[in-house]
């Protein structure tokens, strides 16, 4: 009967104008999610927590284990991966409700995310007049966050045979596409209110450049993350007294195993921070030099500013949690207010 009667209303409210506030409310609450599951993942990343789920449950596992018998369930499951057997064999059971419930609870907001997005998208889609013509991109924001559960799955599985760890060149596209999806939802967001562009364009070159390794960086962290990368080289500038990690040779650089190697990858990770601040510089000077909001710039160079500190601290303190956290979170401010600055410098 409720069913029915919400059907009713819904379909007797067919062609109503375009509500722009709900549509805002909506991509708001998503990029508001994504950023809160990029932190739990982070979190469940730095206290190896990710593989305490060994199944894929889409329905099943919204509620978590109630009783004894459903936690041995998914502690003997936990029992049969390498990371148990090699490294927590002495686990106990309140031990590992603890790892438990980070997982659970990051694949608990995946759930609501896909929920906030698939949702509201249907309704606006039955009740508001040409709304799937206007805003069809909108759609990309579902599709990415289904294509996001099949990586996460994907990443978990990596670690569950033979390997200590999950993959870290899956865990950077999962953390990728989790920062994709909250930059669209951010996008869009923008482009429903009437936000002035700037007045003499920034060149494209520099703006790609600089979101080129943004996004380079972005990637470089979550590989560092894959690898336990951190826990290496706890000095800053130098790296053990060396600009290179004295354990590789120039030959390393140029295979794609660098990739897999902790000290190389963080040399990487430092050096395209040093690349990129000078771009960051020279961002300024155009902002300086034609008087663009410098409300705007400020923001992203704090950002960056605090971003670069927290990684610091983060390494010389040997990766502990709470600035290792803090760091990975880092990097949403750093994105967003640097794409609000490449929205306003786009052709209106």
């Amino acid at each position: 009967m409720i069913i029915t009667k919400l059907l009713y209303f819904t379909f007797m409210n067919v062609n109503k104008n375009i509500n722009y506030l709900s549509l805002k409310i909506w991509l708001l609450a998503i990029y508001v999610l994504v950023s809160l599951i990029v932190f739990v993942g982070g979190f469940t990343r730095l206290t190896e927590s990710g593989l305490s789920i060994t199944v894929w449950e889409v329905f099943k596992g919204i509620l978590p284990p109630l009783n004894i018998d459903e936690w041995n369930v998914y502690f003997n499951l936990y029992k049969q991966i390498p990371e148990y057997k090699v490294l927590n064999s002495g686990m106990t059971l309140s031990e590992f409700k603890t790892i438990f419930y980070w997982e659970y609870g990051h694949r608990l907001i995946a759930r609501l995310i896909g929920l906030i997005c698939i949702i509201p998208l249907l309704y606006f889609t039955f009740v508001y007049k040409d709304f799937f013509k206007i805003f069809k991109k909108y759609y990309l924001l579902f599709f990415l966050t289904l294509i996001q559960g099949i990586i996460g799955w994907y990443m978990v599985k990596s670690g569950l045979d033979k390997n200590l760890d999950v993959s870290h060149f899956r865990l950077s596209i999962h953390l990728s596409l989790a920062l994709i999806i909250l930059s669209f939802s951010f996008l869009f967001f923008l482009e429903l209110y009437n936000i002035k562009k700037y007045s003499f364009k920034i060149p494209k070159k520099l703006i790609n450049i600089i979101l080129f390794f943004l996004v380079i960086q972005i990637i470089l962290g979550a590989f560092l993350a894959g690898l336990n990368g951190g826990l290496i080289y706890n000095t800053w500038p130098d790296m053990s007294g060396s600009f290179f990690p004295n354990d590789s040779i120039f030959n390393d650089y140029l295979s794609f195993s660098s990739f897999s190697d902790p000290s190389i990858v963080q040399f990487f990770h430092r050096t395209t921070a040093y690349i990129l601040l000078i771009f960051v510089i020279l961002l300024n000077i155009y902002f300086y030099k034609y008087k663009l909001n410098p409300t705007e710039i400020l923001i992203f160079d704090l950002s960056i500013f605090i971003q670069i500190f927290l990684g610091i601290v983060t390494l010389l303190n040997g990766v502990e949690i709470k600035y290792a956290s803090l760091h990975q979170i880092g990097s949403i401010f750093v994105l967003s207010s640097f794409l609000f600055i490449y929205f306003k410098n786009c052709n209106s």
